[in-house]
């Protein structure tokens, strides 16, 4: 959200329309109504603004299309990122159609709904600051929020690269943690890249699911003729990675019999192949990677103290995206931008829906789930823009391809309805909360809540569809 009071420029030929519309959105917003041909020295005149919004239906005239899009382009002209709002008519389905492919972040009928407008602003004026933080970015190949080859603009990510560059220069065991998808074998390579042991080898070996003798094999390696089959000398992943850095991914998974094993050359910076009794010097520096709780298995008996400490002289924790929702929209243009050159097409960009889908999926896959989606996405897209069809089916919600058959006030209820839920999801269920954060009262949000048949079931937000939508109530 805006945290200061958001600029909204009203673009009318009706002033008396526009000036009830000013007063009704009350404190937070800072507009000013200007006639439709009063645009050239606007910008000279004042700081440009937030938002723009344009009447297209006052006085009861029907604007032409070519006049529109003409305003449209006016405007982008004057500051290409300043998102606009065009109010239309009820009986106006083709030109809201046009508005937004032209680039309108949204729609509203006349006379619009106070409380929605509001949402929209709000919701404009964040999409407005995604597009410049995204612009800035670009502008410096993207290194600001970078990591090796993870990205990240969070206050949290901040603190996850801050951390890694610290101990990227100290040869200690560091213990990354996080869920699966969260980019945690690309920390520990950028780790070992910024590492005294970069010119060293970085070898990596999952623990997962695999018998406790295939681990003991492929870490420690054999002697030939140590059992049936070992016709050849084979070196371990510790071998292999001498002088430079061993990763040790899902180290949760490791079999507790060879923990052990595991502790004692890390003590001893040495170990034995299978079918020898010979030491082998090992100068291996250790990462490991879990999505498991090592603490609660140790306390569950599941995994070594002593392992888990040993290997816990630094832990980093990575959040799930989830968690840090600002940077979708700006991880999502950027796998955007990699596959629109790596399929050769002519994508740039993702529509308001677009990225109202990607902002409000759970994303149990984390960065890697969203990479696939982009993914997908371009794959699927035709034009310029992804739209919300274009994501796979799981990240559509209501979306689905347009149809003519769907009424309008239907889509803005399913809007609406989205737009509540994750709010009180990221509120704890607080309705005082979420009223805030939308920018609306306190009982028109319950209102909406009974309207749209939002329940809060054992701390979780179900969704009971109405038998028939209720109508909007217009403040006005």
């Amino acid at each position: 959200m805006c945290e200061q009071a958001i600029r909204v420029l009203f673009c009318s030929s009706e002033g008396a329309f526009a000036e009830v519309v000013a007063r009704a959105l009350g404190p937070g917003y800072e507009v000013r109504t200007i006639e439709q041909n009063d645009l050239q020295g606007t910008r000279a005149e004042q700081p440009w603004c937030d938002v723009v919004v344009l009447d297209l239906h006052d006085s009861g005239e029907y604007p032409s299309t070519e006049a529109t899009l003409q305003l449209m382009d006016e405007i982008k002209r004057l500051d290409g990122l300043t998102p606009m709002i065009a109010i239309v008519g009820d009986a106006e389905d083709a030109l809201a159609r046009t508005v937004i492919e032209n680039g309108a972040y949204d729609t509203l009928s006349s006379p619009p709904n106070m409380a929605e407008l509001r949402l929209l602003l709000r919701r404009a004026c964040r999409f407005r600051k995604i597009e410049k933080e995204l612009a800035e970015l670009r502008s410096r190949d993207l290194s600001a929020g970078r990591f090796g080859e993870m990205l990240g603009t969070s206050e949290s990510m901040h603190q996850v690269f801050e951390t890694s560059r610290k101990v990227a220069s100290c040869d200690v065991s560091v213990l990354i943690s996080g869920e699966t998808g969260t980019g945690k074998e690309l920390l520990a390579r950028a780790i070992h890249r910024l590492s005294p042991r970069a010119t060293g080898p970085l070898v990596a070996f999952s623990c997962a699911n695999l018998p406790e003798t295939l681990v003991d094999d492929e870490l420690f390696g054999h002697e030939k003729g140590a059992f049936t089959g070992a016709i050849a000398t084979r070196r371990g992943r510790f071998e292999a990675a001498d002088g430079g850095t061993l990763l040790l991914d899902e180290i949760g998974d490791l079999p507790l019999g060879l923990q052990s094993k595991l502790l004692r050359v890390l003590q001893e910076r040495s170990f034995e192949r299978l079918g020898s009794n010979t030491p082998i010097e090992a100068d291996v520096r250790v990462l490991c990677a879990t999505h498991r709780n090592l603490e609660a298995m140790v306390e569950e008996g599941l995994f070594r103290k002593d392992l888990f400490y040993r290997l816990n002289v630094v832990q980093i924790d990575i959040p799930a995206l989830r968690e840090r929702r600002d940077e979708i929209p700006i991880l999502a243009q950027h796998f955007l931008q990699q596959f629109s050159k790596q399929f050769g097409k002519g994508v740039s960009r993702f529509s308001p829906l677009a990225i109202h889908s990607l902002e409000e999926y759970q994303w149990p896959g984390n960065v890697r789930e969203l990479e696939n989606a982009v993914q997908h996405a371009v794959v699927m897209a035709d034009g310029a823009a992804i739209e919300t069809w274009h994501l796979p089916n799981n990240l559509r919600g209501d979306v689905e391809q347009p149809s003519t058959d769907r009424s309008y006030e239907e889509e803005v209820r399913k809007f609406k309805r989205r737009l509540i839920m994750r709010t009180l999801r990221e509120c704890g269920g607080r309705k005082v909360d979420a009223a805030r954060a939308l920018g609306v009262a306190r009982g028109y949000l319950h209102r909406l809540i009974n309207q749209l048949q939002i329940q809060l079931v054992d701390e979780d937000l179900e969704v009971v569809e109405p038998e028939e939508p209720t109508p909007q109530e217009h403040v006005m």
